[in-house]
């Protein structure tokens, strides 16, 4: 446990067939194959991509310190879910460091989906303002990667996510951890992502293109702190067009798998 923060963090391995990563030949689930840079038909455009994001993520922990990291989006769909899934699929397999993946979209959460978890009990147990519990549960799904479900949905989650216990279980979690990548629901549509803003050492926000009003996005923006966003992904759009002098000549784009996050 880190006694300052206050929590400790209990290992447990994912249930018998779920879609865990404990090496490249793992098989995840049939819902998530196709969605994930560790899946064998992730195209290379797309792997580069998540690689070059976590790349500027890497240079911002060694120069300022960054170590817990919010995605969320304007509106809903526009791939977020996928994006912290992969990001911190990416840090964990391609830089090997040590990840949590938090679930804090606590009215609809979908990490667990991602990796074809339960989602009896999670974060929404860990914030339960009558819980005095200082252990938190986690799935080790690879070797560098631990997942913090939501737990059963929560229609009105303001007060966890903004308690002192939220905050120090990410203190908790940042000091067990290399990184945190926490997912948000849309900050243009509830205040959640907004209101956890100020715990986290940066924001990365996720745009469909052609998709997400300018105007919304302005908002969502003003919303979280202009002063807190590192970057913004841009999702769904052609690479092709980036990879085309290394001889790839398919279409990627990170909200052509399926079903939307």
């Amino acid at each position: 446990m880190n006694p300052e923060a206050g929590f400790a963090f209990t290992r447990h391995a994912p249930p018998p067939g779920s879609g865990s990563f404990r090496s490249r030949d793992a098989r995840p689930g049939p819902r998530v194959r196709e969605k994930l840079v560790v899946a064998d038909g992730a195209g290379p455009g797309v792997v580069e991509q998540y690689r070059k994001l976590a790349a500027s993520l890497h240079h911002a922990q060694a120069q300022r310190g960054t170590r817990i990291v919010m995605m969320t989006s304007t509106l809903a769909a526009e791939g977020k879910t996928l994006t912290a899934t992969n990001l911190a699929l990416t840090l964990s397999e391609s830089y090997r460091r040590r990840v949590a993946l938090i679930d804090a979209d606590l009215r609809r959460p979908t990490i667990h989906d991602m990796f074809d978890l339960p989602n009896v009990s999670g974060l929404n147990d860990v914030l339960s303002p009558t819980g005095s519990e200082t252990v938190c549960g986690v799935f080790d799904v690879s070797p560098h990667l631990a997942v913090l479900t939501a737990g059963r949905p929560n229609p009105d989650p303001i007060s966890g996510l903004t308690s002192e216990r939220m905050q120090r279980l990410l203190k908790a979690a940042s000091a067990e951890f290399e990184w945190v990548i926490v997912d948000t629901p849309p900050v243009g549509v509830l205040p959640d992502a907004g209101l956890l803003a100020g715990m986290v050492d940066a924001v990365v926000m996720v745009v469909a293109a052609g998709r997400t009003p300018y105007r919304m996005l302005a908002r969502a923006v003003e919303a979280v702190g202009r002063e807190r966003i590192f970057g913004v992904v841009l999702n769904r759009v052609a690479v092709s067009d980036i990879w085309g002098e290394y001889g790839a000549d398919s279409y990627y784009g990170y909200g052509a798998y399926g079903e939307k996050r």
